[in-house]
C-alpha cells in the first residue's frame, strides 16, 4: 500500500485536463503510442466535438521512480463543469491529493475557486500546477503570483507543464509520488468502498467504480449498498488499464470495478458506500441522492416515437443516474415526459445524445426550475415542476423559490456592465475582491431562474469572454413571481408557458407575441397571437392572413359575379377563423425557446 498513489486533477472547464492526463498515460507506458490519441479517457463522441470532459474516468498506472521504485498511480479524470460539481466532490473523497490545473494564459478562474474549497474541506495534498506555458499569451510568473495569494503556497511549489508538448510532465509525476500520501487503512477488520462513478451493461449489469477503503475484495463475495440496502454477489473485478482489466483481488487503497450482476441500476448511486453484511463498517459520510435543479418537458415530434422516447430515457438513466423523468400529456403536444436535469449543460448534453443515439427528433419545452406553493391559511405546501401547472390566482399562496451563491472573477475594467447586469438579474452583492493582475472576486446571491435566463452568456458578451462563473445552490426564498401564458389563435400553448419575474411580465409578453408574429408561417386566415398574465391579456398582435386571389381565373362579365366570390370567401375565412387550429411547426418551438436571432 505505501507504494500506491490515488489523486484527481482538478480545474476549471477547458484549462487542459484530459490532454495532461494524455500526456502521464503516454509517460508511464499505460498505452502504446500506436494506440494512442488525443483526449483518450473522453471515450464519448460528444465530449470530443466540445473538448470537455462529461463522465468521469479512473485509469491506472505503472510508474518507476528515479531510485527504482516501482508505483501504482491511480488517477480520475473529473468534469469540469459546475452542472457535475457533485461527481467531482464525490471523486475527491476518493483520493488522498489532487493536481489543481491552472491556465498559463486565463489564470485562475471561478470554477478554480470552487473546485479548490472541495479539495480543502476534504484535506486532500494540493499540488498547483500551471499548464499550457507553451501558448505565446501564457504569463507563468503572473499566474504564479496569483495562485501564491489564494493557495498560500511557496512559489517554488508551483509546477510549470505543457500537457501538448509534454514539458515537466516528469516533474509533475515525480511531485506525485513524493508530496501525495500513500492511502491509509481506518479499519482493522471488516471491508469497505465508496461508490464514485458506475455503468450499466446488458450482459453483467451493473458494474460499480470503487475506491477500497479496507480489506479486500474477491470474486464470489457476497456485499450489501449502505444507502439502498441492495445485497450482491461480486460476479468480476479489476482495474482500469485505461479498459477494464480484471484482477483476482482488490485491496484496501486500490481504485478498481466491481460486477454487480444487479439489473436495475437505481439501486447504483454515485457516493454509496460497499460494506460486508456480515461485518458492516460505518458509511462514509456526505452521501446524499443527486437532486434535478432544473426542469423541462420533452415531447417526440411524431407521437409515434412516445415508446422510443420513453426507452431511449430509461437507457440513459442506466449510465447516467442524475436524469429523472415521469410521463405528462398535453393537447397540442401529445404525450411526453417532464424530465430533471443538474443544470443547462446536462440539459443540453442529455437532448443532444437523444437526437444522435436514438435518431429522435425532438420538442423541448422552456426549461424551468421548481417552486414550492404554500397555502397562506392550511399551511400545506406544493411543489410545482413544470409552468403551466403554476396557479394564475395567487391569492392566500406564497410563493417559495431556490437561490444560488454565485462567483464571478472577471477583470476590474469590465465592473460597469457587471453591475447592469447583476440589477437585471435581481442579483445581491455579498462579498468583492481584487486579486492577481487586475481582475475582481465577485460573490452574489441571485435567484436560479434568473441564473437560467442567459446570465451565463450575457457576463461572457459584457466582459469580451473574460468573466468566468461558478455557482451553489443556496437557501429558498420568497418569489414575486408570476405565470406567463401564450395563446396562439385562443388556444394557450403550453410548451411557451413561462414563470418569470413580475416586473418584466410587460417586456417578456411583448417580446414573446412580437417572436412569434415573425416566426410563424401565415395561414388562410387571420391569427391571433397573444400573451396573458395576471388574469388579463398583456400583449396582442395579429398574424395577417395569405391572400389567395379568388377572382383571377374570371375575365370580363358582370361584376356582381366577383363580388360574389369575394363575399363567399370573407364567410369562408370567418368561419376559418372561429374554427381553424394553428400547428406550431417544430422550428418554431426551437427558435423560441433557444430565443435565436435567425
Amino acid at each position: 500500500m505505501k507504494n500506491i498513489r490515488n489523486f484527481s486533477i482538478i480545474a476549471h472547464i477547458d484549462h487542459g485536463k484530459s490532454t495532461l492526463a494524455d500526456r502521464l498515460l503516454e509517460l508511464t507506458g499505460t498505452i502504446e503510442k500506436r494506440k494512442m490519441k488525443e483526449q483518450v479517457l473522453d471515450s464519448m463522441d460528444l465530449e470530443r466535438e466540445r473538448g470537455i470532459t462529461i463522465k468521469m474516468q479512473p485509469v491506472t498506472m505503472k510508474y518507476t521512480a528515479s531510485d527504482g521504485t516501482p508505483y501504482i498511480l491511480n488517477l480520475i479524470d473529473t468534469p469540469g463543469h459546475i452542472d457535475f460539481s457533485y461527481e467531482v466532490s464525490r471523486s475527491l473523497e476518493a483520493v488522498e491529493g489532487v493536481i489543481l490545473l491552472v491556465d498559463a494564459s486565463q489564470g485562475i478562474q471561478a470554477q478554480t475557486l470552487t473546485v479548490l474549497e472541495m479539495a480543502r474541506e476534504l484535506g486532500l495534498v494540493i499540488i498547483p500546477v500551471i499548464n499550457k506555458i507553451d501558448l505565446p499569451t501564457a504569463r507563468p510568473e503572473e499566474v504564479r503570483e496569483e495562485i501564491r495569494e489564494v493557495i498560500g503556497s511557496v512559489t517554488d511549489d508551483i509546477l510549470l507543464v505543457s500537457g501538448k508538448t509534454g514539458a515537466g510532465a516528469d516533474e509533475l509525476l515525480a511531485a506525485v509520488v513524493r508530496r501525495i500520501p500513500p492511502p491509509a487503512v481506518s479499519a482493522p477488520v471488516g471491508r469497505r468502498a465508496l461508490v464514485f462513478d458506475f455503468e450499466y451493461s446488458s450482459h453483467k449489469g451493473v458494474v460499480v467504480y470503487v475506491r477500497l477503503l479496507d480489506g479486500l475484495f474477491r470474486r464470489g463475495d457476497h456485499l450489501i449498498f449502505a444507502g439502498s440496502k441492495e445485497k450482491f454477489t461480486v460476479l468480476d473485478l479489476g482495474i482500469f488499464a485505461p479498459a477494464r482489466r480484471s484482477t483476482e483481488t482488490l485491496e484496501a487503497g486500490e481504485i478498481g470495478f466491481l460486477v454487480t450482476g444487479l439489473k436495475n441500476a437505481a439501486e447504483a448511486r454515485v457516493g454509496d458506500t460497499i460494506i460486508d453484511p456480515a461485518e458492516p463498517l460505518p458509511v462514509v459520510p456526505g452521501f446524499r441522492p443527486v437532486s434535478p435543479v432544473v426542469w423541462a418537458s420533452i415531447y417526440p415530434e411524431s407521437q409515434d416515437d412516445f415508446t422510443l422516447l420513453k426507452q431511449a430515457l430509461e437507457r440513459l438513466r442506466l449510465s447516467d443516474s442524475a436524469i429523472s423523468f415521469e410521463e405528462e400529456s398535453q393537447g397540442a403536444l401529445g404525450r411526453g415526459f417532464r424530465t430533471g436535469f443538474l443544470g443547462m449543460l446536462h440539459l443540453e448534453i442529455v437532448t443532444e445524445r437523444l437526437k444522435r443515439e436514438f435518431n429522435l427528433s425532438l420538442i423541448i419545452a422552456t426549461p424551468t426550475i421548481s417552486y414550492h406553493l404554500v397555502d397562506g391559511r392550511t399551511g400545506k405546501e406544493d411543489i410545482i415542476y413544470t409552468p403551466h401547472l403554476f396557479p394564475e390566482d395567487l391569492k392566500n399562496k406564497q410563493v417559495i423559490e431556490q437561490w444560488v451563491e454565485a462567483k464571478i472573477i472577471a477583470p476590474a475594467a469590465y465592473l460597469s456592465p457587471i453591475m447592469q447586469l447583476f440589477y437585471d438579474h435581481e442579483a445581491e452583492i455579498i462579498d468583492t475582491e481584487n486579486f492577481g493582475d487586475q481582475r475582481t472576486t465577485l460573490v452574489v446571491m441571485m435567484p436560479l431562474r434568473e441564473l437560467m435566463r442567459n446570465f451565463f452568456d450575457e457576463i461572457k458578451s459584457a466582459t469580451s469572454g473574460f468573466a468566468s462563473l461558478s455557482y451553489r445552490l443556496a437557501d429558498r426564498r420568497p418569489a414575486d413571481v408570476v405565470r406567463l401564458d401564450i395563446l396562439i389563435a385562443e388556444e394557450p400553448v403550453p410548451a411557451f408557458t413561462k414563470i418569470i419575474a413580475r416586473r418584466r411580465v410587460d417586456k417578456e409578453a411583448e417580446e414573446a407575441v412580437n417572436r412569434l408574429k415573425e416566426l410563424l408561417p401565415r395561414q388562410l386566415f387571420v391569427v391571433k397571437i397573444q400573451a396573458r398574465a395576471l388574469g388579463r391579456i398583456i400583449a396582442s398582435r395579429s398574424l395577417p392572413a395569405m391572400r389567395k386571389d379568388v377572382t383571377g381565373h374570371l375575365y370580363g362579365g358582370d361584376i356582381t359575379r366577383k363580388m360574389k366570390l369575394l363575399s363567399k370567401q370573407k364567410k369562408g375565412k370567418k368561419k376559418m377563423k372561429s374554427q381553424g387550429k394553428v400547428n406550431v411547426p417544430q422550428e418554431v418551438f426551437l427558435k423560441m425557446i433557444r430565443n435565436d436571432k435567425k
